[in-house]
C-alpha cells in the first residue's frame, strides 16, 4: 500500500516527462532523514512509469572496490540491459573504480527513457573521496547525452545539502528535493483517523511510514500505545533507536546534547550545559555553540525557537524536531526499558503518567505551523501574517503559546496573540483572563487592535465574541488540505 507523496511524486514525473520530451538526462538529489521512505518513494515511481530501471544501495562501510562490484551486480540485474547487453558487462568489477564504472553505466543505457537510482548516496561518497568527480566528469561527458532520470538518495542531510554546492563537483547538475516525514493530513489518511485522535497519532509517530505504516486504520491512539507497548521489537522503539545508532554512534557531547533536551527537558543554553556537562562541570560555552549549531542547521536534528515580536530577543530555546524521536527520549525509552524487563504493567503506567504533558508541549509546533499556513493562505482574519511562534519574557514566567507577525523572530506588526489548551476540559474565562492579562507582555501586541486566539482540544466556555479566532482539532487538520 502507497500512501500519499502526491506532491513528490508530481515533481519526479515532471523530470522524467522532461527526459521522454527532450531525450536529455536529468538528476535529482533526494534527502531525508532515515524512514522517511525515501527508498520507497523511488520504488513507488519505478513501479509506475514501468520504465527500464536499476536501484542500486550503497552499503555502509564497504570498501570502493566492494562498492563497485555490489553496482556492477545491481546493474546485471537490472532491467535496463537487453537481452544482448549483459554480454557488454565485464564479468569482473573494474579495476578503475567508480571511474569506470560509471563509464560502463554509460555505455549500457539503453536508447529510451530509464531511472537509475543510487541510493545512500553518502556511504559511496565515504568509500571513494573522489566519486563526486568521477559522476561530473561521466554525467557531463556520457550519461546526461542518454534519456536517463538519475535520482541520488541520501540520509545524511548536511553531506547531501553539500553535494550540490557552488564548491563541489555536482553543483548545478541536480535538481534538490528534501523529503519530509507525512504532513498530518497524510498521517491522518494512513491511520484512518481524524480531530484530536489523527493529531495524537502525527505526535506518535512523527509522520514517519515506518511507524505509521504499523497502524492499523481506525485504532485509537491510546489503544495503539497500549498494544505496541506489548511488543518489545515494535518500530516505536526500534525506529527512534536506530535513528540515534546511526546518527549518535559514541556516547560523545553531542549525544549528551541530545539527550540533555529530549531526555530531562532542558531547553535553554544555560540549562542544556548544565544536563549535558560531567563531573567536571556544565559543557563550556566555546563547545556548546558549535556543537548547537551543527545539531540545527546540519543534522537538522534539533530545533530553535525564538521569541516573536518586534524587539529584538538574545533568548532562544531548543527541542527536538523530530516528535517520535522527543517521545522517545522523553517517555518511550523508559519503557521499552521496562518492557525489556517483561514489566509491562509498569510500562503502561508510566506512559499514562507522562504522555498528556509531553502532548501538550509537543502539540505547539503543529499548531504554530497550522496557523502560519492558514495565515499565508488568507484563510485568517488578519492580512499579512506570515509567521507565527511563541512568546516569553527572560524569566520564563510568561509565556504565551501563540503569537502572528508579519515576519520572524524581529516583527514590525503583531497581529495577534493566543493560547493553545490541549489538556481534559474547555477552555474557560480563567484562561482568558490570563491571556488578556499576559499579552499586553509582547512588544507589539496592541490591545484592541492585535487579536486574540484560541486553540483548544476540548471547545471553550466562553461568552460570544470573546475572542477573535476559535480552532479545534478539526481546523488544525484540514489545514493541510487547504
Amino acid at each position: 500500500m502507497f500512501i500519499g507523496r502526491r506532491t513528490e511524486l508530481d515533481l519526479l514525473t515532471k523530470q522524467l516527462d522532461h527526459v521522454k520530451r527532450t531525450g536529455e538526462g536529468r538528476s535529482v538529489a533526494i534527502r531525508g532523514r532515515r524512514q522517511v521512505g525515501k527508498s520507497r518513494l523511488v520504488q513507488e515511481l519505478c513501479d509506475r512509469v514501468d520504465l527500464p530501471y536499476c536501484f542500486y544501495t550503497a552499503v555502509k562501510g564497504a570498501s570502493s572496490i566492494e562498492a563497485v562490484g555490489y553496482f556492477l551486480g545491481a546493474l546485471r540485474d537490472s532491467s535496463l540491459l537487453t537481452p544482448g547487453g549483459r554480454d557488454l558487462l565485464p564479468s569482473q568489477p573494474p579495476t578503475g573504480g567508480w571511474g569506470d564504472m560509471l563509464r560502463i553505466l554509460a555505455g549500457v543505457l539503453p536508447d529510451v527513457p530509464s531511472v537509475v537510482v543510487l541510493d545512500e548516496l553518502p556511504w559511496i561518497s565515504e568509500q571513494d573521496t573522489t566519486f563526486d568527480g568521477h559522476l561530473q566528469v561521466a554525467w557531463d561527458r556520457l550519461i546526461s547525452g542518454k534519456p536517463v532520470l538519475l535520482l541520488l538518495l541520501g540520509s545524511d542531510l548536511h553531506m547531501m545539502q553539500r553535494f550540490t554546492e557552488y564548491d563541489r563537483p555536482f553543483y548545478g547538475r541536480a535538481a534538490n528535493m528534501v523529503l519530509g516525514p507525512f504532513n498530518l493530513a497524510e498521517t491522518a489518511a494512513v491511520t484512518g483517523l481524524g480531530g484530536a485522535d489523527a493529531i495524537d497519532a502525527h505526535l506518535i509517530t512523527g509522520g514517519l511510514p515506518g511507524i505509521a505504516l504499523e497502524w492499523s486504520p481506525g485504532t485509537p491512539p491510546a489503544d495503539f500505545l497500549s498494544q505496541e507497548v506489548s511488543n518489545k521489537t515494535s518500530a516505536l522503539f526500534t525506529v527512534p533507536e536506530q535513528s540515534l545508532a546511526s546518527e549518535f554512534p559514541a556516547p560523545d557531547t553531542a549525544r549528551r546534547i541530545l539527550e540533555a533536551v529530549g531526555g530531562t527537558g532542558s531547553r535553554t543554553f544555560s540549562n542544556i550545559a548544565a544536563a549535558a556537562g560531567d563531573r567536571g562541570g556544565p559543557v563550556s560555552s566555546g563547545t556548546l555553540s558549535p556543537l548547537l549549531h551543527r545539531l540545527v542547521e546540519e543534522k537538522q536534528i534539533l530545533a530553535v525557537d525564538k521569541p516573536l515580536s518586534t524587539k529584538p530577543s538574545k533568548l532562544a530555546q531548543y527541542r527536538i524536531a523530530d516528535s517520535n524521536l522527543r517521545l522517545y527520549l522523553a517517555v518511550l525509552r523508559d519503557v521499552h526499558q521496562l518492557v525489556l524487563r517483561d514489566r509491562t504493567a509498569a510500562a503502561r503506567a508510566l506512559l499514562d503518567l507522562r504522555w498528556s504533558t509531553w502532548r501538550g508541549n509537543a502539540v505547539e509546533p503543529i499548531i504554530r505551523d497550522a496557523l502560519a499556513i492558514s495565515a499565508g493562505a488568507g484563510a485568517l482574519p488578519w492580512t499579512d501574517t506570515w509567521e507565527v511562534g511563541g512568546w516569553w519574557n527572560r524569566q520564563s514566567n510568561v509565556e504565551i503559546d501563540l503569537v502572528g507577525g508579519d515576519r520572524a523572530p524581529i516583527a514590525s506588526r503583531i497581529a495577534f496573540a493566543g493560547s493553545i489548551k490541549w489538556q481534559d476540559g474547555p477552555f474557560d474565562r480563567h484562561h482568558l483572563d490570563e491571556l488578556r492579562r499576559h499579552a499586553p507582555m509582547i512588544p507589539g501586541f496592541q490591545p484592541g487592535t492585535s487579536g486574540l486566539v484560541v486553540v483548544s482540544r476540548s471547545g471553550v466556555d466562553l461568552p460570544a465574541g470573546a475572542v477573535d479566532l476559535i480552532w479545534g482539532p478539526d481546523d488544525i487538520v484540514q489545514t493541510w488540505s487547504i
